[in-house]
Parts: C-alpha cells; structure tokens; sequence
C-alpha cells in the first residue's frame, strides 16, 4: 500500500520575534507527507521543481525524512516558491507568497508530464489539498481529475482537504467549480468550518454533507474558541474535542500534522473515533512548536509499528 501526496513544496522563510529570519522548506500536503512518512505509512511527494540548489536540497530533506522521491518531477531552469510566516502574540500565522511561476505549477504540463506522475497505477491512494488544485489552471486540473477518476476506477481512494485559500485563485467561481468536482471524487474529506464559510457562505457544511454515505468526512471547527472534530461516516457520526494547549507556539500544519495522523490511524485499522483522538494529539503537539516540522524527538509514540495501511472496499470511506 503506498500514498501519494500531490503539491508543492516551497522555500519557508520564517520570521523571529526579533526580525531574523530561518529557511526551511514547508506547503501543506508536504507536511501531511512528512507526518504520514514518521507514522510509518509509505508515501511519495507528488511535485515538480528545479534543478536549482534549493530543490537539490529539498529532495534531500525529503528522502532524510522517509518520503519517497518517485513522483519528483525535475524541470530544468526552473525555481521552487518561496513564502514567509509571520506570527503574533497568540501564535495566529499570516502568510506571504511568490510562487506565480514555481516549477510546481507545471506538474502536468508539457508533452513529458508521463508516469510516475500520470499513471494511476502508481498509487493505491492519493491525497490532496485545495491549495494543490489552485496550482494548475482549468488543464491541469482536467488532467488530475482523469486521473483521480482511473485511480478510483482500479479501487484506488482519493483523500481531499479543502484548504482553500482565496489568494491562490483567479475568482471564487473557479474554486467552487474545482471545488465541487474534486468533492465528488474524495472518499475521505477533511474540511474546516472555516473553509466552507469563506468558499460556499452559509451553505458550506451542505456542500459537504451531500457526499455523506459515500465519502467519509472530517470536519473541523472552533465552537467557542475550542478546537472541535466532527466525522461523519455512513449514517454515524462522532465528535470529538481536542484537549487545551497551553503555550501555542506556531498554528502552522496544525490541519496538515492532523490529517496525517488521522489518516494513518484509518489505514492502520483504527476507528474515525481513534482516528480523531490521533490527529488532535499530534496537532496538538505540532502547535507547541514553531514552524510546520517538529523536532523528531517531539513526535507522539502512535505505536508507528502498527502502521501497516489497508484499503477497505468501495462505499466504505477509507
């Protein structure tokens, strides 16, 4: 069983309190791929970059971490993105992007855009973020939708997280379009409240709910100020929520880190309940931290042995 997490991995630039700087390399499902590599579970980065020094160093950093390089697609000439994070005082992160012409944005572009990238085949599940279809434009989405839909076709699932970031796109239509169809595709949504507010208004969770029964679907919310998980699966539903963090640090790949675990603990067996317990503990372990990756030596003990991943039969999630 193998897992392919499709975007775009950008030079992270984060601010000090003091206005220093530090590099690092960060995007969303990069860190869900990191996460999902620590837990055990096998996964590839799906993504295009340069033959610069910055992407020679960020493939290294990758295999370092367990994640596999066969989806790195090398397009010579060309530069990774490259964003900063600011935090204030209560560990809220704002971001800044140059990233208009990263190598990423070209995954499948161009004659040569052949497997591992387009070949369904590859993978057994393929994750997935609103912030990944915002990189390809009307064609590339069309190609990654034909290949959604031939992985599901051969009994492959597809994982989606909403993300959306309003920025990444050239009006609200386009992402509610793109949106909609990559829904229809997922066997397992995670989505926010947030999310669905600021791209769908007041009928968001409708949007969502429409898939129930036939996707599995993770939401989170903040009711009262307090982080909260909801998944829907068939005609059941849990909720859960998560334990207070004192000294939040950084809220940076709280949802990705999330994801991750709640994925991993899904493959492994474990119940959406158990799952739900899984990603708030290592999110919440993650917001202690400053920056997307922790230190190794921080992350939780899932019992990574376990980890083993199983694809259940159509109509049951993942």
């Amino acid at each position: 069983m193998r897992v392919g997490c499709i975007g775009e991995c950008m030079v992270e630039l984060v601010e000090r309190p003091d206005g220093s700087l530090t590099r690092g390399f960060g995007g969303d499902t990069l860190n869900t791929a990191l996460y999902l590599a620590r837990l055990g579970v096998p996964v590839d980065y799906v993504t295009a970059i340069g033959d610069d020094p910055w992407s020679t160093d960020m493939v290294a950093a990758w295999a370092d971490e367990g994640i596999g390089l066969g989806g790195v697609r090398r397009l010579p000439g060309r530069l990774p993105g490259l964003y900063l994070i600011r935090t204030d005082a209560r560990g809220e992160r704002s971001f800044h992007y140059w990233r208009d012409s990263s190598a990423a944005r070209d995954l499948f572009a161009g004659p040569d855009a052949a497997p591992p990238w387009t070949d369904p085949a590859t993978y057994d599940l393929v994750y997935l973020s609103g912030i990944s279809l915002s990189l390809y434009g009307e064609t590339g989405r069309a190609r990654l939708r034909a290949i959604l839909a031939a992985l599901r076709g051969r009994g492959g699932r597809v994982a989606f997280d909403t993300n959306y970031r309003a920025p990444g796109w050239p009006d609200p239509d386009a992402a509610r379009r793109a949106f909609r169809e990559t829904l229809a595709e997922a066997d397992l949504i995670f989505t926010s409240a947030d999310d669905l507010q600021a791209l769908f208004g007041p009928t968001g969770l409708d949007e969502v709910l429409r898939h129930r029964g036939r996707a599995e679907i993770v939401l989170r919310e903040m009711p009262a100020g307090k982080a909260m998980a909801r998944v829907f699966h068939g005609t059941g539903e849990a909720r859960l929520p998560a334990d207070p963090v004192e000294a939040i640090l950084d809220t940076t790949a709280a949802g990705d880190s999330f994801a991750a675990a709640y994925l991993a603990a899904r493959l492994a067996g474990s119940t959406p309940l158990e799952a739900l317990r899984d990603g708030h503990r290592l999110a919440g372990t993650v917001i202690r931290h400053r920056g997307a990756v922790i230190p190794r030596a921080a992350m939780p003990d899932f019992g990574v042995g376990r980890r083993r991943g199983r694809i259940p039969p159509d109509g049951q999630g993942i």
